[in-house]
């Protein structure tokens, strides 16, 4: 609570926790949020296709799937059997008459008696999209799919990357040359291109991003705790230590590691946005999550030739939600640096 108060002193930083804040609560209850539920907002109606922002209509839901509980919070509900946008409808002693969208007004259809269905009127906040799908519940689910790379890619470089730079630069020798050298050859390449490797290599998907993002950013992690831990292992503490008798392990992990823990926090932060740019280049390429799997660059790439067709909101929100939270997590790992910067810190008079 103390870093979370130094943090939200600054305007900046404030502003960056506040936004990575609303990201976390969209990505979280994403399917509670959105106004198509179900799984994916993958709804489609092609009759409302490439509909303006606020835009509203009734849609009749004929078999409706029952969807309830931690299902619809996690995966979200099955779409009902058929999706019709009415213009009007009246129940009748057969069952239910309605006029679809765009009928002559003289055409009626019928939903027999005894046949589920439901009425339910929708307000499209941000939209559809070309293929009649609610933009703004495609953007919710979107951004997990982003925080997740983040968080994902943000533990896989911290997993590689912590001990190898933690025991290259306590052991020193030998162990560090090899370690030094795999760092090295690897920071030599570029990372979009090692990204796009590994990808190709593991094949198109969600996990497989997720992976190739991570397995790209141990390298700076590793090569931050190299260099703190060849400072940290010449203090006082560390030589009291091995005239106690503790061993490397010990020493390097439960005294060490904790001591060079700020410069990681505020890598993991740059890192956090670099993976969520990553995977949206990644969607934009096509080599990113399969459809029908919402993701920012996705939604970019399927609709930004329409900026030049006078419907340029379809690219441009999700490119505001990318920018604004990059911008955020940007803005909070440099208010964390300031924050964990021992040279920042006031002393006792």
């Amino acid at each position: 609570m103390r870093l979370i108060r130094s943090i939200a002193a600054d305007a900046s930083g404030l502003w960056g926790l506040s936004v990575v804040g609303i990201a976390l609560v969209m990505a979280l209850f994403a399917y509670v949020l959105a106004t198509d539920s179900s799984e994916n907002a993958n709804t489609i109606v092609p009759s409302i296709a490439l509909r303006p922002p606020g835009f509203e209509v009734d849609l009749l839901e004929i078999q409706p799937a029952p969807c309830g509980g931690l299902r619809r919070l996690w995966k979200g509900c099955p779409n009902a059997a058929q999706i019709v946008p009415v213009q009007a409808s009246e129940p009748m002693a057969e069952g239910l008459r309605y006029r679809p969208m765009g009928a002559p007004p003289n055409e009626w259809r019928i939903v027999e008696a005894g046949t589920p269905y439901r009425i339910v009127h929708r307000r499209f906040w941000m939209g559809t999209d070309r293929f009649g799908r609610d933009l703004f519940s495609r953007l919710l689910i979107g951004a997990r799919v982003s925080l997740s790379v983040g968080f994902v890619a943000v533990a896989l470089s911290l997993i590689i990357g912590l001990p190898l730079g933690a025991w290259a630069g306590f052991k020193g020798g030998g162990t560090d040359a090899w370690i030094s050298g795999l760092i090295q050859v690897v920071w030599s390449l570029p990372g979009l291109m090692l990204v796009i490797a590994v990808t190709l290599a593991l094949g198109k998907g969600f996990w497989q991003v997720f992976v190739a993002v991570g397995l790209s950013m141990w390298v700076e992690v590793a090569r931050i705790v190299r260099g703190e831990v060849l400072a940290e292992k010449q203090k006082e503490y560390v030589e009291a230590a091995r005239v106690m008798g503790f061993g490397d392990a010990r020493i390097l992990f439960r005294h060490i590691v904790p001591n060079v823990s700020a410069p990681l926090i505020v890598v993991s932060a740059a890192n956090f946005a670099s993976a969520i740019l990553i995977e949206s280049g990644l969607s934009f390429l096509g080599l990113g999550a399969r459809p029908p799997i919402p993701t920012w660059g996705g939604i970019i790439k399927d609709h930004y030739a329409y900026l030049m067709m006078g419907k340029g909101w379809l690219a441009l929100w999700p490119g505001l939600c990318l920018m604004l939270v990059v911008l955020a997590f940007m803005m909070l790992g440099n208010r964390l640096r300031d924050v964990l910067d021992v040279r920042n810190t006031p002393s006792a008079s």
